[in-house]
């Protein structure tokens, strides 16, 4: 049996393997490690077999894991041995009158959930026992039932599973329910919350998408707060509207509600990833209380009525312009049958001249082009520069301050609803719907912290004691 597949060294290989061995311990030792670089003490995991064959992982007392270079340990000491075996702890998940009814989806993103070491597997908690054992407060809140949908990453998230979510979600308005949460990976939240938004018009309920950056087992886990707060939004908030709900600061103080489409996220790590683009979050919520930050939403109503439209062509993309960019990129689009193009332009909106006879040549197959701005703050203006107005005259249509992947995603429900008619899908797209488009910014829409110039620095000292 090879260093690979023995338990006792599982996913370890090499120097790895040779360096436990010469002290004597296995996976699921509890070691002191003494190394270069000072020493450690925590539970030696497995590790995946396509792993480097160069680290040790450690799982420290605070629950983080750290990985440790084999060259660097000087002695390893077996201090004990406890096999970690996550069990999601699960209650029968009280009832009460007085409380709202909410139906949580499962769509794959695990909100609550524990890291099997054994495995290297997420088992997630999805059951309401479950839920009520590892969030107790949610029975607080409302009386829970959940459903899920699919077991899939969130890049697997896509037309095919849209269509059933806006399904689902519409059976749970009609057989009255007070809210709905969406369970989902955070990777392509804001693409989901874009593509509800269109296809549910008008709901009487809260429909909030919820997920986490850090699992439930490492301290710093934003699964819990995010789940209380969407449930809390879902059950009592104000706001019958497609929302984002995710941390606000990177600290633990509240969650934002953000409009459906107009969040996208922002940070491939932080917890507070997720922001409202070209205007602001719709409100807070922090434990049990709603602040708005808008009044311009829909308010929740007390029907059942809702509009859905399930619909979307899957022959259309978003192209990213870049300097040197070729036509004939945008004439393998054509050629490969793609009814639509979103193009995330420079600028105002532009994209340089080898590009036209392209667009040219696809304005006259039928194509259609829309125009929107990779500095996703700002509007689309193609009647300032000379550029923009050649690029008019070839029938790219401007889309106003839309986000690039909430064109994309309109474009393909506009060309699913309306086939075979141009001329209705451009009604529809330079139309705001749910918030895409808005009449102009607010000043305070706009805002990075550009870290060490004095003005920043000086807010922090005021607000930061």
């Amino acid at each position: 049996m090879s260093a690979a597949t023995d338990d006792r060294y599982k996913g370890y290989r090499g120097p790895c393997v040779e360096l436990m061995k010469r002290f004597d311990v296995t996976v699921w030792c509890e070691v002191r490690a003494d190394t270069t670089r000072g020493r450690f003490e925590g539970l030696l995991l497995p590790r995946s077999e396509t792993s480097d064959e160069d680290h040790l992982v450690l799982k420290l007392n605070s629950g983080y894991n750290i990985g440790i270079r084999h060259d660097t340990v000087r002695r390893l000491e077996r201090l004990g041995y406890r096999e970690a075996r996550y069990k999601i702890p699960e209650k029968e998940f009280p009832t009460d009158p007085t409380h709202p009814w909410v139906k949580l989806y499962g769509t794959g993103g695990t909100i609550a959930s524990r890291l099997d070491y054994r495995t290297g597997a997420v088992i997630p908690a999805f059951s309401p026992g479950e839920l009520y054992g590892s969030v107790p407060e949610l029975a607080d809140i409302c009386n829970l039932e959940t459903e899920k949908l699919f077991a899939v990453f969130s890049e697997n998230m896509g037309p095919e599973q849209y269509l059933v979510l806006v399904e689902k979600v519409g059976d749970a308005i009609r057989e009255g329910y007070n809210g709905i949460v969406i369970g989902h990976g955070t990777d392509t939240m804001h693409h989901t919350a874009a593509a509800l938004s269109f296809m549910v018009q008008r709901p009487p309920v809260p429909i909030v998408m919820v997920g986490s950056q850090r699992s439930s087992d490492r301290p710093s886990s934003d699964a819990a707060q995010n789940l209380i707060n969407a449930t809390w939004a879902a059950a009592h908030g104000p706001i019958a509207e497609v929302m984002v709900c995710m941390f606000g600061p990177t600290s633990d103080r509240y969650n934002l509600l953000h409009r459906g489409t107009r969040v996208r996220k922002m940070h491939s790590s932080y917890r507070s990833t997720f922001r409202t683009l070209g205007d602001i979050p719709l409100a807070m919520v922090e434990k049990g209380s709603f602040t708005a930050l808008k009044h311009d939403y829909l308010t929740r109503r007390t029907d059942r009525d809702v509009v859905l439209q399930l619909a979307f062509e899957e022959r259309v993309t978003l192209a990213y312009y870049y300097p040197g960019m070729q036509p004939d990129v945008i004439d393998a689009l054509v050629e490969r049958g793609y009814k639509g193009i979103v193009i995330a332009g420079t600028g105002l909106g532009h994209v340089n001249r080898k590009i036209y006879p392209a667009l040219e040549r696809a304005r006259d197959a039928g194509v259609l082009v829309y125009m929107t701005l990779q500095t996703l703050w700002g509007f689309v203006q193609m009647h300032v520069y000379e550029t923009g107005r050649e690029i008019l005259g070839l029938g790219v249509i401007p889309l106003a301050n839309m986000l690039p992947e909430v064109a994309y995603i309109k474009l393909g429900w506009a060309m699913g609803v309306h086939p075979d008619n141009p001329h209705a899908v451009r009604e529809l797209m330079t139309t705001a719907i749910a918030g895409e488009m808005t009449e102009r910014e607010p000043h305070d829409g706009y805002l990075i912290l550009q870290g060490g110039v004095p003005e920043v620095q000086e807010f922090l000292e005021r607000v930061w004691r």
